[in-house]
């Protein structure tokens, strides 16, 4: 059979709405092989990569693949908790958070649900879950507040080739992206406030976010530019003037141009020009994982004391804080308020069926 059918549906099963929120994605353990197989299937994207295929396969597989695991695995091993990856667990958090949140609003039929484009749960594992219990209706929220085809882009291709092998396609909608979602901006603007109030501030508010190679901006990828808006947005909800803040991009990989200004290059060049002290927050990450962690808290605050810096602070994701949890709820409702499904679609179905003898 070219298109799958559930194995478990029947006429008379209940529709329901579905929920799906996802992430990047994580390896299953800090350890060699496991990041080989997440780091493979991570570089194997065309989105993530766009360079001829043949040229990067050989790349990929004959030099990056036999070099970085082992690095990626002692990095990953000093972020490494009782409860595993963070990305993981606090992906995990914010689902439950998200599903208390949702049913209360909409009944116990809503169906939330989580998956990682890289790894697992895969995204096709967890759409085959949902559509078994019945969703006929789905909303998918990629956790990229700022829309890039690296990642936004990436994850609508997987749900995309998903339905492609399925029989019954539910109505979909697709978030791609809340960069400037008032209710985030806040939540952000609340958690660094929150911050200052405990330890003070600082001369100057780095707003670091993940780096892409310079000519994706220049071949119409918006993500530039709403990042920028992210950052001019929470500036304004802070009160903070121009010399109060900075935008720069992290997380090269390559030797091409990226995203400028860099994070690490900025970084040291700060004490020279008189900032001593400063605070990092990352916008586009909605929970912290490898990259904040160990890069932005650790690796890039020694850049910047051995510059001459004299106080450096990461201030930590949103993660399943109630206010972002308060603000994914509100942007999913958005999307779920004109979808009330009723059991009329459900007993009209069965009748149906009944009345031509089909056997489920």
């Amino acid at each position: 059979m070219k298109y799958q059918g559930s194995p478990v549906f029947t006429h008379k099963q209940n529709d329901k709405v579905g929920v799906l929120v996802t992430n990047l994605g994580t390896p299953e353990a800090p350890k060699k092989a496991e990041l080989k197989r997440y780091l493979k299937e991570f570089l194997s994207d065309p989105r993530v990569v766009e360079i001829p295929r043949l040229l990067w396969w050989m790349i990929l597989n004959l030099v990056i693949l036999n070099i970085r695991p082992k690095r990626s695995a002692k990095a990953y091993a000093t972020v490494w908790t009782e409860r595993g990856s963070p990305l993981m667990f606090h992906t995990v958090d914010q689902t439950n958070g998200l599903r208390e949140n949702l049913q209360q609003l909409y009944g116990n039929d809503l169906v939330v649900e989580f998956a990682m484009r890289y790894g697992s749960p895969s995204v096709d594992s967890v759409i085959d879950k949902m559509l078994q219990q019945g969703v006929r209706k789905l909303v998918v929220l990629p956790l990229y507040p700022q829309y890039c085809a690296s990642t936004t882009g990436s994850t609508f291709d997987a749900v995309a080739k998903s339905f492609s092998k399925r029989r019954w396609i539910p109505e979909l909608r697709f978030i791609t992206h809340y960069h400037d979602n008032p209710d985030y901006i806040k939540a952000l603007a609340d958690k660094i406030r929150d911050h200052w109030e405990q330890h003070g501030r600082a001369d100057k508010l780095v707003f670091s976010y993940h780096g892409i190679p310079h000519r994706y901006l220049l071949n119409g990828d918006p993500y530039h530019c709403e990042c920028h808006k992210t950052s001019r947005l929470l500036a304004a909800e802070l009160g903070l003037e121009e010399h109060q803040h900075f935008t720069s991009f992290q997380s090269r990989f390559g030797r091409e141009e990226w995203l400028k200004p860099y994070t690490d290059h900025s970084l040291k060049a700060f004490p020279e020009q008189g900032v001593k002290s400063v605070q990092v927050v990352c916008p586009g990450f909605s929970a912290d994982c490898l990259e904040t962690i160990e890069e932005i808290a650790e690796e890039n605050r020694e850049y910047f004391l051995d510059a001459g810096g004299e106080r450096y602070e990461y201030i930590a994701a949103l993660n399943a804080d109630p206010s972002h949890i308060s603000a994914l709820t509100k942007l999913l409702g958005s999307h779920l308020e004109s979808w009330s499904l009723t059991s009329e679609d459900t007993e009209a179905r069965s009748k149906l069926a009944k009345a031509r003898g089909a056997e489920n």
